[in-house]
């Protein structure tokens, strides 16, 4: 709860110390009145949005170089990685490329979709897909196990290529044996639980309980559960709590000042003795430090891969690639990103790209959160360009509407519809249909 605590405090003097800003435009700003937290879902609407094409973007830039460096173990000297003089060059083969380099791009660079084309669904979006449609389509404002497993076994292909990894395709074996929630997150039903899938499917629970980040831990607690425990666990509600806090940055505040709070906020739900609260610090201790991001990204390496330092003996356990799907070294990875990006969504996406291990995910993550704190105009403009409005979520998934195929509109609107629902029935919130937003009670209801 310290980390709310300190929220609240921060929340209340922002607004004794700005009594000018209820006056503005609620239909562009978010601001905080007499406790309260006042959104305009207009707005919300356009974050969301941003949300859906800030992660596309980014999750297929990353899944140029997904698997290209991992860490080489045997030299002791690069680990073999990527650099920034490395953007634009030609793309080199994955782990499992079989010397073919990615056929998304033949270069290091973003990967687009135009107006007239369609982006496609991947693992890191489709199961948040799959996730804000049970609960749009259920009216629940917290999925119960059951729910969860009904929609796995409906939505995700059984045979391959069905697009499950480690964690989420044990778990997947486990609901075609009857096993529910959160038993398939179980160490001992789930060998992968140490795996990175819990936290690239449970962010968006922090888009749906704008600023309370305790409810957006509440109704995310299954879904991280249904794959993940441990340290896994706890790195997956520092996304979610991430994602909470986005809506209550202070707009004055540039965008390298609003990511590092948020984030030096979700620390907090990191437990001290975890390696990863540890990769936490010592990644900010790096940062601040002012070396480059590639030295910070090699000391990670070598710290936690080589001499498996602070509890994170994942080297020790000869997994496949070296557990390059671990949930820890690809969180120490995306912290690289997020702390040298400051903000910036080009850059952020450009050094999670580069940085290494399953570079799609620490991409998708950032460009999801960035995306969303900027809105759909703001990444328009970021870019100077337009971008394809469609998806096909069943590129990798099933059994959707339209032949799979949906809009960010309607994408955008449901979300809306979900976290309102979240807002009255879990927040305590109200709406205001006048004005057209949200009062978020910023205390937990007594």
């Amino acid at each position: 709860m310290k980390f709310y605590i300190i929220i609240t405090f921060l929340l209340i003097v922002l607004s004794s110390c700005n009594t000018e800003t209820k006056k503005q435009d609620e239909k562009e700003i978010t601001f905080i009145e007499e406790g309260e937290l006042r959104i305009s879902r207009d707005n919300y609407y356009n974050q969301l949005y941003g949300f859906w094409l800030g992660q596309c973007i980014a999750n297929w830039t990353g899944l140029v170089t997904e698997m290209d460096k991992i860490g080489n173990i045997g030299d002791i000297k690069t680990g073999d990685f990527y650099t920034r003089e490395d953007w634009g060059k030609p793309d080199q083969p994955s782990i499992w490329g079989e010397g073919i380099p990615s056929d998304l791009s033949t270069t290091i660079d973003f990967v687009f979709k135009d107006t007239d084309e369609i982006w496609g669904a991947d693992d890191d979006t489709d199961i948040e897909y799959m996730y804000q449609h049970l609960l749009y389509t259920s009216d629940a404002s917290i999925l119960s196990p059951q729910q969860i497993s009904d929609g796995w076994l409906k939505h995700i292909i059984s045979e391959e290529e069905n697009f499950l990894w480690v964690s989420n395709q044990r778990a997947f074996d486990l609901m075609k044996e009857g096993v529910l929630p959160p038993e398939t997150g179980n160490p001992n039903n789930n060998e992968h639980f140490e795996m990175i899938d819990g936290q690239l499917t449970t962010e968006i629970f922090g888009l749906f309980s704008p600023a309370r980040p305790d409810i957006a831990l509440k109704i995310a607690h299954l879904p991280i559960q249904t794959t993940a425990r441990k340290e896994a666990e706890h790195i997956s509600k520092f996304y979610v709590t991430m994602y909470s806090l986005a809506s209550i940055t202070d707009s004055k505040k540039a965008m390298s000042q609003k990511i590092y709070w948020m984030a030096k906020q979700a620390r907090d739900v990191l437990p001290d003795t975890s390696y990863a609260a540890k990769m936490f610090d010592y990644t900010q201790k790096l940062y601040e430090s002012g070396i480059q991001w590639e030295q910070t990204r090699d000391s990670i390496y070598f710290r936690y891969q080589v001499n498996q330092e602070d509890g994170y003996d994942i080297t020790s356990k000869n997994l496949y690639c070296n557990g390059c799907f671990a949930a820890g070294i690809n969180f120490a990875a995306s912290l690289v990103s997020l702390f040298y990006g400051e903000g910036d969504l080009k850059e952020t996406i450009k050094i999670g790209t580069l940085t290494g291990w399953d570079s799609d995910n620490p991409t998708a993550t950032w460009g999801g959160l960035i995306g969303f704190m900027i809105g759909k105009d703001g990444i328009e403009e970021t870019f100077g360009r337009k971008f394809s409005n469609r998806y096909n979520i069943h590129r990798t998934r099933q059994n959707f509407p339209n032949d799979g195929i949906d809009t960010f509109e309607s994408m955008a609107q449901k979300g809306l519809v979900v976290t309102e629902r979240i807002i009255k029935e879990e927040i305590g919130g109200t709406i205001d249909l006048e004005k057209n937003i949200w009062i978020i009670p910023l205390k937990g209801r007594k």
